[in-house]
């Protein structure tokens, strides 16, 4: 398969397999029922995002066990392995729920292959035992906030592509290509799913993608950190908004005693989503953070590397701000809504 090509190829393996997914969940009646706790009005197929991990397994996992991409076998057949892995227990959740204990477990699984196959980068060669603990947190914790913040319209998906083109820009300028393109062909197949998705959703992602696109970013991002082409403080820039919004709202039911696991409306984008009527403008909220504060602080960061961390320390506390500020703007809105709407 031409280079140029795999990312166009993944784009319509993924589109075609979205399409014939919709009928087998509707066919096998997996459908997303409207409820307290959702956003949709309308019950809508999920599992979609079999697409994503279909196109990604054709084009990028199967060759990489046999050291395409610039990886090595080792390592191509962890990504294969923990990919399969985590998409496996999500497809099963898709269709009959599964105890939280047995997804962490699977989570838990896969994540410690690509700790076992992922050496640790000069920085960390006096502290193996740190990078491969980093790892493995760092992977799990992408899997399940990726799964949190699957809720609305598009969401996922955009903010995914953005990630995702954005590693492909600092792996290639950090002098590692196959890494940059593997980031574009998972790009790619998530654009194949998006016109399923956004605006308006004929098909939702389900555990299934979301697992498995947390799983990968994780696996794309730690292996440029190894490789010395992508900057722990960049990531963390990087996947911000997400991050902060995901790891903010779990501290706050922790703190508050509710069950983490549980289907919830707590999130930021929720809140915005509910307020506004409007699953664009949550999206629309997201994208403005990536591009106007995000992406200048990326160029920022390479262009003056000694800023790195102070620049990162500053916009993920600017994240934590606006995720404070932004849910109780929103609970003013909508308390302000219910009062305009009472009976006089």
């Amino acid at each position: 398969m031409s280079v140029i090509l795999s990312p166009l190829v993944a784009l319509l393996i993924a589109a075609a397999t979205v399409a014939a997914g919709m009928a087998y969940a509707r066919w096998r009646g997996l459908l997303d029922i409207p409820g307290r706790r959702r956003l949709h009005r309308a019950p809508t197929p999920r599992g979609g995002g079999v697409g994503i991990v279909l196109a990604v397994l054709v084009v990028v996992l199967i060759p990489a066990t046999r050291g395409a991409w610039g990886l090595t076998p080792a390592l191509g057949r962890a990504w294969l392995i923990g990919t399969l892995m985590v998409a496996a227990a999500g497809f099963a959740d898709d269709h009959r729920h599964l105890p939280a204990s047995l997804r962490l477990l699977t989570h838990l699984a896969a994540a410690l292959l690509l700790a076992n196959a992922l050496p640790p980068p000069p920085s960390f060669a006096a502290e193996p035992l740190l990078w491969h603990a980093g790892v493995l947190l760092a992977t799990v914790w992408s899997i399940n906030l990726h799964n949190f913040m699957d809720g609305s319209n598009g969401l996922l998906a955009l903010q995914a592509v953005f990630v995702l083109a954005a590693i492909a820009a600092l792996t290639f300028a950090g002098g590692v290509p196959g890494l940059a393109l593997v980031a574009l062909i998972l790009a790619a197949a998530t654009l194949g799913f998006l016109p399923f998705n956004f605006p308006r959703a004929r098909v939702f992602m389900g555990d299934v993608g979301s697992g498995a696109l947390g799983f990968l970013i994780a696996a794309i991002a730690l292996a440029a950190i190894a490789r010395g082409a992508l900057d722990i403080a960049e990531a963390a820039v990087v996947v911000s908004a997400f991050a902060v919004d995901a790891s903010c709202t779990l501290l706050s039911r922790l703190l508050r005693g509710r069950r983490w696991y549980r289907p919830h409306r707590e999130h930021l984008y929720q809140w915005i989503a509910r307020v506004s009527h409007s699953h664009v403008r949550a999206a629309a909220f997201y994208a403005a953070w990536n591009l106007l504060l995000v992406a200048p602080a990326l160029l920022l960061m390479r262009a003056r590397p000694a800023w790195a961390w102070p620049l990162a320390a500053g916009v993920l506390i600017s994240a934590m701000l606006a995720w404070w500020f932004g849910r109780r703007a929103c609970l003013r809105a909508g308390k302000n809504a219910k009062l305009r709407h009472a009976p006089a």
